[in-house]
């Protein structure tokens, strides 16, 4: 899941034998009636390491946000205190069990604010990588094993690895269109970008599926099971759709596959009409391939041409923030960085923070630089 902080798909067994068109290894392997099917070495189950690696980076990113957040040195209110410097700031704060808003602003997260005006479009991509806390993390690694580690074995590392970097970039480039005063982490978008994929992949090689229908509901219910989740304060359900969209697109692009027939006839040297096919490619896998394309330069272009003029969303879509986060008595949508202005007397804190117009006064004896910033929070969350 994206987040947005304050401040299993398993592809059904195919029938036959699927080949791509590349030389063959000149032995034949199975028959099905006269037709004799042929390995070729480019089809041959890759063996996934780029998915591995990429929960291996999400994971020790997570550990050096944690050691740097060091919430008992900044925060009094700390969950997990035996944890040292890698416990977690309070559910108040975090419900997700993670570090604080401010350390994930400084690990990259995205914030449009410095994305407009501080020319760092890099957090586009940094995002992707940070988590905003133990579940988050651990239900996005572990969808990313399920789905990533079979699509790698299947179409490559490069596609993948492609698939999942520029999906993970659109879900942040139509968040950052609506997320205007939060920040947003997470890598469900590029996870999101796996699934619209394999969408795009059922689609245009719909007939050499075993059980359509059962490919497609498992998409669809892990697709609405995540929307669902999207409800909750801090998940971004922007990113999942940009996401989603990018790798529906990018699927009719990269994980196009050419015709049985035209294989068959270029790499073996049986004959038989039935399967024949003149065109490496179906008509309509091409409409859909230029057609992806066109949209996704165009989509990209348009995108990040509104971005940096500042353009904000939730002007010309009024319930869209919704989509985001549904606000209920047990939590708050609102997250909006405050600013407070302190004034200590003696024993006395004046605690005053400008961006809600709240101003509350403290009694505080002999209260520590940690204690007095933990005041600072609550009154900040409105606590």
């Amino acid at each position: 899941m994206a987040e947005h902080h304050p401040s299993d798909i398993q592809i059904n067994s195919r029938q036959g034998t699927a080949i791509h068109p590349v030389e063959a290894d000149g032995q034949s392997l199975q028959a099905s009636g006269s037709v004799a099917y042929w390995e070729v070495k480019q089809f041959r189950k890759w063996i996934p390491w780029l998915i591995p690696s990429f929960v291996i980076a999400n994971i020790v990113m997570f550990i050096i946000t944690m050691s740097v957040n060091n919430c008992p040195k900044n925060s009094v209110s700390c969950i997990a205190r035996f944890l040292g410097r890698f416990s977690f700031q309070s559910l108040k704060e975090n419900p997700l069990l993670g570090p604080s808003s401010l350390t994930l602003r400084r690990m990259g997260a995205l914030e449009v604010n410095k994305v407009v005006h501080g020319n760092q479009l890099w957090r586009l991509v940094t995002c992707i990588w940070l988590h905003a806390g133990v579940f988050h993390l651990l239900a996005n690694m572990l969808s990313l094993l399920v789905i990533g580690i079979r699509l790698e074995q299947e179409f490559g590392f490069l596609r993948i690895g492609l698939l999942y970097v520029i999906s993970g970039f659109g879900g942040s480039l139509l968040s950052s269109l609506f997320i205007q005063s939060n920040i947003s982490v997470g890598a469900s978008g590029a996870l999101f970008g796996l699934l619209g994929g394999m969408l795009s992949e059922l689609i245009t090689n719909w007939t050499i599926y075993s059980n359509k229908v059962a490919a497609l509901v498992t998409l669809l219910v892990i697709i609405v099971i995540n929307l669902a989740v999207g409800i909750l304060p801090h998940v971004d359900n922007f990113a999942h759709i940009g996401g989603f969209i990018s790798g529906f697109l990018l699927g009719f692009v990269f994980l196009i596959r050419p015709q049985f027939g035209w294989v068959s006839q270029r790499y073996t040297s049986q004959t038989n009409s039935s399967f024949g096919a003149n065109h490496k490619f179906k008509i309509y896998q091409c409409v859909l391939w230029i057609v992806s394309l066109i949209l996704l330069i165009a989509g990209f272009t348009a995108g990040l041409v509104l971005l940096r003029r500042g353009f904000d969303a939730n002007r010309h879509c009024s319930w869209c923030h919704y989509l985001s986060c549904v606000p209920t008595s047990k939590w708050s949508c609102n997250s909006e960085t405050t600013y407070c202005l302190s004034q200590q007397v003696g024993n006395q804190l004046n605690l005053t923070c400008s961006s809600n117009g709240k101003f509350g006064t403290y009694i505080l004896p002999n209260a520590s630089n940690s204690e007095i910033q933990d005041t600072i929070k609550k009154k900040a969350l409105g606590s």
